[in-house]
């Protein structure tokens, strides 16, 4: 079985093509500069290597047409015909209340996705743009939503109600919706696998950090309390997201900065954290170089950033009562050491101890990093959603969809 994964930006589109008998990636790239001029797809190769080919690309339809090109092609493809493509998943943000498992695409799941869309502006209207293309390019290939909120649904109550009128939730949704399960669930269980530890019987924090940050407490399997909220601004300091802020602050800022809608958006999405902070970049590598050089704003931001990540880590020990497992994924939580070592130290009361050696040493490798007297072990996992989004895409048409392990 063959299945292709997208993931679908405002701006960019993701693929992976998997033959699932052997969990084999094929062929994998994507096209980014969507709508703009330079638009470009661009193609990672068996040997690592990159090939960017230029091509005008207006919207997502001819982006995954291109894709799909490309795929038959005599120069880098892979398959002899689109009817070797037996499905597709998608990376869908938010499913909202709607769905709490991974899901076969209908016309009534897209309906309701439509509707999810006031909750991710920003990022369900393009999903929804991939399976519209899809529909019209493979009319004959089943397509399975995966979202990334799905694995949060298990949340509380307590956990998820924000402390504004309840009838804030009943007619608008208002509550805390969690994102990146899709990667806290892989790298739960996987660290469970190497571990060799039952999955549904442990306490573990996982720690997504890169450019967008999450943390998630899983219990027994079952995501509990999660750091992002109704949108992926919540909790942790991002990239280019502000985090957790007083929401006074942001009504003195549209006061005394005479910021509407749009601007206050652009304010916390796209102008604060690291970039914000550090005013050097939301790039960690560019970011690592300034501190380097002494920049004492960089520093200062680094400081910030690790110290948020430190404090959910607490905070999430306490209401897991204790902590088994400890998992650091994303870009930066897998090449980082610094950030790990400083995430860990003074939480040796929590019966964290890091092996100091082996963390430093540690880059992109799924390897423990804590010493053998550590109480809490302390693993590097590599993410790989895309994976997980395949994986969930064969069991939802085989009818045994679920979001836990």
């Amino acid at each position: 079985m063959k299945i292709l994964v997208l993931n679908c930006g405002s701006s960019s589109v993701k693929y992976k093509l998997f033959d699932m008998e052997s969990e084999q990636t094929l062929a994998q790239g994507g096209v980014e500069k969507l709508g703009l001029p330079g638009s470009f797809l661009k193609i990672k190769l068996p040997n690592g290597e990159s090939v960017k080919i230029e091509r005008e690309l207006p919207e997502h339809t001819a982006a995954i047409e291109f894709i799909l090109s490309t795929l038959k092609g005599d120069q880098y493809g892979c398959i002899s015909s689109y009817e070797e493509i037996d499905a597709v998943g998608h990376r869908v943000v938010h499913g909202a209340e709607a769905f709490s498992q991974s899901t076969e695409i209908s016309p009534e799941v897209i309906s309701t996705l439509e509707a999810c869309s006031a909750l991710a502006p920003l990022h369900n209207p393009p999903n929804l743009k991939g399976i519209y293309a899809m529909q019209t390019l493979l009319p004959g290939a089943p397509q399975v939503g995966v979202f990334d909120t799905a694995f949060h649904q298990s949340m509380p109550e307590h956990a998820y109600l924000y402390g504004l009128p309840y009838e804030m939730y009943v007619k608008h949704g208002l509550r805390r919706y969690g994102f990146h399960g899709t990667s806290h669930r892989y790298v739960s269980a996987r660290a469970c696998e190497v571990l060799g530890k039952p999955y549904n019987e442990q306490r573990i924090i996982t720690a997504h950090i890169g450019n967008g940050v999450s943390l998630a407490a899983i219990k027994n399997g079952s995501s509990v309390d999660t750091s992002m909220g109704l949108t992926p601004v919540e909790g942790l300091l991002m990239g280019t997201r502000c985090g957790d802020l007083d929401a006074g602050a942001l009504l003195y800022l549209m006061e005394k900065e005479k910021l509407d809608r749009k601007g206050l958006d652009d304010l916390i999405n796209k102008q604060s954290g690291m970039l914000g902070l550090s005013g050097v970049s939301s790039d960690m590598r560019e970011i690592e170089a300034a501190i380097k050089e002494g920049n004492k704003r960089a520093q200062m931001a680094m400081a910030v950033y690790n110290y948020r990540i430190k404090k959910y880590v607490g905070a999430y020990a306490a209401a897991l009562g204790g902590l088994d497992i400890l998992v650091f994924t994303g870009g930066v939580g897998e090449n980082q050491w610094e950030t790990r070592a400083a995430v860990c130290s003074g939480m040796e009361f929590m019966g964290i101890y890091l092996d100091e050696e082996r963390n430093a040493g540690s880059r992109g490798q799924e390897v423990v990093i804590s010493s053998a007297g550590s109480l809490v072990t302390v693993i590097v996992v590599p993410t790989d959603e895309e994976l997980k989004i395949a994986l969930d895409t064969m069991q939802a048409l085989s009818g045994n969809s679920s979001c836990s392990e």
